[in-house]
């Protein structure tokens, strides 16, 4: 069905309650290869078995983490085929460091839709509180939907973030394993587009691609590991556009550059001569 604007358009997203453990903390670390200096110390902080520092990025896995179906873009007003999907930009902000394990409850509401003419994005906004009635995190996102623009709303602004004019200040290869996205679809986001050859090809890529949000975990990780001596308590925001796909194997280049209150990051294919897989990427330090 087209997206009904009159409806959908600040439309509540009903509240869930979940809980995790360090046994999830765990797994959502070794999804993002983790564990890879498995002597290092310090890199073992993110794999403790009872107190395991927690990458913000978590926070777009854990009310999920357990779920075994394809998730389905079904809102008030809004009805679109997964098929036609992909991530279009996410930011997490907390509100102090998430904790090894915990309950908490997420409510959400649609923010924005802009259309685009021949597609639709659609932006949410879900704030989670833990058990203790304090905020936790703030998770803003956006969806781009193919073929469902049209709809009559307003096309939305274009801005990006500007880089500093200068060499980066670091410049990180990451590489990523054959079997990444069948890891990290075991963080509760099954989306056949990252494992189904065949749902893949219907969708009009050669093969699955790896999920957005892993990717930006990796880079999280990354710059966190690189810049922030692998303390995960130095991050207060991070947030990135997805502009580009990145197939299991592949390498990322993660170009950092420094200034006075975070970090401006892009993120490129390296098998496909730098190719963007993530723009406007800024991490904000806490």
């Amino acid at each position: 069905m087209p997206i009904d604007l009159t409806s959908a358009l600040g439309a509540e997203i009903p509240g869930r309650e979940f809980a995790w453990s360090p046994s999830d903390v765990q797994h959502y670390h070794l999804a993002l290869g983790a564990g890879a200096r498995w002597t290092d110390a310090a890199e073992l902080r993110y794999l403790d078995d009872r107190e395991p520092q927690v990458l913000p990025s978590f926070a777009t896995v854990a009310p999920t983490f357990h779920e075994t179906e394809p998730p389905r873009v079904r809102f008030t007003g809004i009805d679109i085929d997964l098929a036609k999907v992909v991530h279009g930009s996410q930011e997490i902000v907390v509100h102090r460091p998430i904790p090894a394990s915990g309950k908490a409850t997420t409510v959400g509401r649609v923010t924005d839709i802009w259309d685009k003419g021949s597609a639709a994005v659609v932006w949410r906004e879900d704030t989670v509180t833990g058990s203790d009635g304090e905020p936790l995190w703030t998770a803003r996102s956006s969806i781009f939907a193919k073929g469902e623009g049209g709809f009559g709303g307003e096309r939305g602004p274009s801005s990006k973030t500007e880089l500093p004019d200068r060499a980066p200040d670091f410049d990180v290869l990451t590489p990523t394993l054959p079997q990444q996205a069948l890891l990290y679809r075991m963080c509760g986001d099954r989306n056949p587009l990252h494992s189904d050859p065949e749902f893949a090809r219907n969708a009009g890529f050669p093969n699955p691609i790896l999920h957005g949000l892993c990717t930006y975990g990796l880079v999280l990780k990354t710059a966190t590991d690189t810049v922030l001596d692998r303390d995960a308590t130095r991050v207060k925001g991070f947030r990135a556009r997805f502009a580009g796909v990145l197939y299991p194997g592949e390498t990322i280049r993660t170009r950092i550059w420094r200034t006075d209150n975070d970090l401006h990051i892009t993120a490129t294919v390296v098998e496909r001569d730098d190719a963007p897989v993530l723009n406007d990427v800024v991490l904000t330090l806490a």
